[in-house]
């Protein structure tokens, strides 16, 4: 129980636990040869434990945010990096919002359903989760710069060509399929990039940049909507893929830190790998058909290990929780972003003031996630355990405020509700990033990302649909933010329990490691004790009788 208890602590991403563990690992190494060999003799079963536990915790110190071996700077060109990701956020993430202004023309131009149409911004948003794995191939492969340039150049030509599509599927394909895919070839290097950079400021990094999602949900529906008004929507598609084609150049001055960790250690043994894995695959090909499944599986285990983690949903517990939660957060979490534009224009608001409640929720984005990342970059928040719980509370409250779409239609309403979602989408758009980078090692961090990305990408794909369905059936577009409602609080409701129970657990099984160690460690004490206080007695009464006879 106390070794299981031990190897729990250290697998846990904590930087701080792991400064402390690797500390007083420090502390026993320089013990003197006596005091370890008393150690030994005394306490043989803590010797085994630590002998169990210190290879985890050099796995651990050695999967930090370096970039083969190279020291995070913590600033520098770090800054820089910070303001490309910025850039590359509000032309990705904040994108999809901007098809909203879209959505009434490309139904009467389509003589599309809502269902239809929601298909557009629900396949950009899933392909754009869905290509984490891919992206991990090619930053591992080719590295960040390069993919975030190839992210770019996809997303351009995607958009550009969206503008020339005749019919709906052409729509799915052109928008949804190759823009999501830049899209994602683009944001999730950059996120990666930004982690090697910060360890010490990485909440306060990571804040700082999601303000490029604020930036963008502010910034592309005026401009959608301004380049409506002037060109339609085709010539709109077309201004907006030029536009896409910055992030380039935000790839561009994406400077690694050094050169990929560990090529040349990696080169040799995996040439040697693939001789073994030809040579088994002939020896298997005389087995039939049960020996290439074996070599089939032999070959994609490690690689779903490593580039989608999937050992971590029964390795990491926190991992895991933050995983499903975040998943079923995001079957309603965008959606009111689709939604709101034409729930405002259906009950005759002007589409000019319905763009403006986009611009507002961007601003508010804009105010409070700076605010949120001087904050958290605060000393006292330094490695914290809370941000798990502020990002619980602010996904709980994200999606009660749904709720206020019901009451009513008019301006001062979705302005009221535009206030609370903004504000509240702020902390989870800060958060988000952070509280994975401390479930998970950095190391594994690329790979974590794109598991979850995977599993959003699901629910997004079917949360517009959904919500299109929905529209269709009962013809009031408030059941949408209700169902969005429940799912927004059953998620935060969700995450909030789990680290609770999990760091419930944890703080039990520490409690008891800690008991069995002061009981094993007092034994020998008492024995000594008892040893000492009972040996003088003979003694004393002996030389208290030898006086009496000589008196």
């Amino acid at each position: 129980m106390t070794e299981g208890a031990e190897i729990h602590q250290t697998l846990q991403p904590n930087r701080a636990d792991a400064a402390r563990t690797s500390s007083l690992r420090a502390v026993e190494t320089d013990s003197g040869p006596a005091e370890t060999a008393s150690c030994e003799s005394e306490e043989p079963d803590h010797q085994e434990e630590d002998s169990s536990t210190f290879p985890e915790v050099q796995h651990h110190s050695s999967a930090g945010p370096e970039d083969s071996g190279h020291v995070a700077p913590e600033g520098g060109w770090g800054w820089v990096v910070v303001a490309a990701t910025i850039l590359v956020l509000a032309m990705t993430l904040a994108f999809p919002s901007c098809i909203g202004i879209f959505y009434t023309d490309l139904q009467n131009d389509f003589q599309a359903s809502n269902t239809e149409t929601s298909w557009v911004p629900a396949i950009m948003m899933a392909v754009l989760h869905a290509c984490g794995p891919l992206c991990s191939v090619l930053v591992e492969r080719y590295g960040c710069r390069a993919t975030i340039i190839i992210g770019g150049i996809l997303s351009g030509l995607g958009m550009a060509a969206s503008s020339f599509a005749q019919t709906m599927v052409e729509l799915y394909i052109t928008a949804g399929i190759i823009t999501g895919m830049g899209f994602s070839l683009s944001f999730q290097p950059s996120i990666t990039m930004m982690g090697h950079y910060f360890v010490r400021r990485r909440a306060f990094a990571n804040a700082l940049s999601s303000t490029g999602t604020a930036l963008g949900l502010s910034t592309l529906p005026l401009l959608a909507n301004y380049l409506l008004s002037c060109f339609g929507w085709r010539g709109s598609f077309l201004v907006l893929g030029g536009v896409l084609l910055n992030c380039c150049v935000c790839g561009a001055v994406m400077r690694p830190l050094g050169a990929k960790p560990k090529t040349e250690g990696r080169t040799g043994p995996t040439d040697n790998h693939h001789l073994k894995t030809n040579c088994l695959s002939v020896h298997r090909e005389r087995e039939g058909l049960k020996g290439r499944l074996r070599a089939t599986l032999s070959t994609v285990m490690p690689f779903l290990r490593r580039h989608m983690a999937f050992d971590l949903l029964c390795s990491n517990p926190y991992f895991c929780a933050y995983a499903l939660g975040v998943s079923w957060m995001m079957l309603g979490f965008v959606v009111p972003l689709v939604y709101l534009v034409p729930y405002a224009t259906a009950y005759g608001m002007e589409q000019d003031r319905a763009a403006l409640l986009m611009a507002i929720l961007g601003l508010i984005n804009i105010t409070v996630r700076p605010a949120t990342a001087l904050v958290f970059g605060l000393p006292r928040f330094r490695g914290s355990h809370c941000f798990a719980y502020l990002f619980a509370t602010a996904v709980l409250i994200n999606g009660l405020s749904n709720c206020i779409c019901g009451i009513g239609t008019s301006f001062s309403v979705l302005l009221a509700y535009v206030i609370v979602f903004g504000f509240s989408m702020s902390l989870v758009g800060s958060l988000l990033f952070t509280v994975l980078m401390d479930t998970v090692e950095m190391s594994r961090f690329p790979s974590a990302l794109g598991l979850i990305s995977i599993m959003e990408s699901i629910m997004l794909l079917l949360g517009p649909p959904l919500a299109g369905i929905l529209v269709d059936t009962t013809r009031q577009y408030a059941y949408v933010f209700f169902a969005c409602s429940i799912t927004g609080s059953t998620a935060g409701l969700f995450i909030m329990l789990s680290f609770y129970w999990l760091d419930r657990k944890k703080d039990r099984e520490v409690k008891s490691s800690s008991t069995h160690k002061d009981t094993n460690t007092l034994k020998p004490s008492i024995k000594m004790t008892i040893d000492c206080d009972y040996s003088p007695v003979p003694l004393h009464s002996k030389n208290d009788r030898d006086r009496e006879t000589d008196v």
